[in-house]
């Protein structure tokens, strides 16, 4: 299984929509295979259209407020000792994390399909707190559906979702997390996809929706690309780029750019959610060896039973707190082009702890899951190495969970 080259990673799938002939595809119902082939349509349309990069751009710049900053962080270096660690904080972002750049894809889309609705999932909250935000900004309407377990933990985003207008719509089925959001969500859209647009908040789902999605979330590698030539006059020789993996969507775009690099020159670390320390759950398919099998309209690495029904999993973070994951990340990883690791529920609290105490930075839960590799492999190399996290979300709506879980809260 080979990665090839000068060619962007979405785009490296065949005509069923399967990366390394394995991974992704299209396994759906005939019900949404007409909305599925119009989404397709519509995005071949304008990726390329010069007017539609532009408008992007702009909202990128403009609204976003990119580049996000790309910093040192010398305490932290100082204290580990070895490689020099820096972050890229994507968490700068407008609305605190990576899930604007696909929220303003699919509004912009959404418009062009002359729709005034817009619905979405999501687990975190941060993708719909996204949605809802350029919601307002492009005057749609829009519902976000969560599992009645992440509105209860995620309260901060819930009500930034709802002062922006959108809809919260509780999904109490299944393990009421974003696994069964996103589901409810598809089941929406098919029932109302004349008049609705949807957009899955991570790199899964049907092939379409990987596209647009790591599309939107590549232009954080082509920042940092900038800004690693800017403070080093190249791309540093030994470089890794440690990102948390759930469904993969800002593990992607902060790779994306460096895709063509020898792993030995810039290696790829994604870090899954081990769960808690002891527990037998996780949210780990890549680390834990998870066999393949089918979720959400696509072929990937799933936690499933013996009899091949997705399994429960279990994670502090509930934007990590998925079953699955992208089939691109299946694909770096059979390729061997990434590595894949999982940190604990207590890991990433120290880690954010730590991170906390020594920097004027304060990452989410599941940026802490890498911040806690980071910590854990620094040590290992010399000052020739750069390691460098992407730190892609504000801790801000973890406070609740933080406070009952450390005894207090600080950014």
């Amino acid at each position: 299984m080979k990665i090839k080259k000068g060619i962007p990673l979405i785009d490296q799938h065949d005509k069923n929509g399967f990366y390394g002939g394995k991974f992704g595809g299209n396994y759906i119902a005939e019900t949404l295979k007409r909305p599925i082939d119009d989404l397709t349509k519509l995005f071949q349309k304008y990726r390329k259209d010069r007017n539609f990069i532009t408008e992007r751009d702009n909202l990128y710049r403009n609204y976003v407020g990119t580049p996000t900053r790309f910093i040192k962080l010398e305490n932290l270096t100082n204290y580990l000792g070895g490689a020099q660690i820096y972050a890229k904080m994507v968490s700068d972002a407008n609305g605190g994390a990576h899930k604007i750049y696909n929220a303003i894809t699919h509004a912009m889309l959404c418009k062009r399909a002359n729709k005034k609705y817009i619905c979405t999932d999501t687990g975190a909250g941060y993708n719909g707190k996204m949605f809802s935000m350029v919601a307002k900004k492009f005057g749609l309407g829009c519902k976000v559906f969560m599992g009645k377990r992440d509105i209860e933990r995620q309260k901060p985003n819930c009500e930034a979702i709802k002062k922006n207008g959108a809809e919260i719509i509780q999904v109490n089925s299944g393990s009421k997390t974003l696994v069964d959001a996103v589901s409810e969500c598809i089941r929406y859209w098919v029932s109302n996809c004349d008049k609705v647009h949807m957009g899955i908040g991570s790199l899964v789902g049907p092939n379409i929706f990987v596209k647009i999605c790591g599309w939107s979330t590549a232009q954080i590698s082509r920042e940092l690309k900038a800004q690693l030539i800017e403070e080093f006059g190249e791309i540093p020789r030994k470089t890794k780029l440690i990102n948390c993996i759930g469904g993969g969507s800002s593990a992607y775009g902060f790779w994306s750019e460096f895709v063509d690099y020898k792993k030995n020159h810039v290696e790829f670390i994604g870090v899954e959610a081990g769960g808690p320390k002891n527990s037998k759950l996780h949210a780990a398919p890549l680390s834990k060896n998870s066999s393949i099998g089918i979720l959400h309209g696509a072929a990937a690495y799933c936690i499933q039973d013996k009899d091949g029904q997705i399994n429960q999993t279990e994670s502090i973070s509930s934007g990590l707190d998925y079953p699955s994951v992208s089939p691109i990340h299946c694909f770096l990883k059979d390729s061997r082009r990434a590595r894949y690791s999982s940190a604990t529920d207590e890991e990433a609290l120290n880690a954010f702890k730590l991170i906390t105490e020594l920097e004027d930075i304060s990452p989410s839960l599941e940026p802490s899951h890498a911040f806690a590799e980071a910590i854990k492999i620094a040590p290992r190399f010399d000052e020739s190495t750069t390691v460098i996290v992407n730190s892609c979300g504000d801790s801000l709506k973890d406070i609740d969970i933080i406070k009952k879980r450390l005894g207090s809260y600080s950014r």
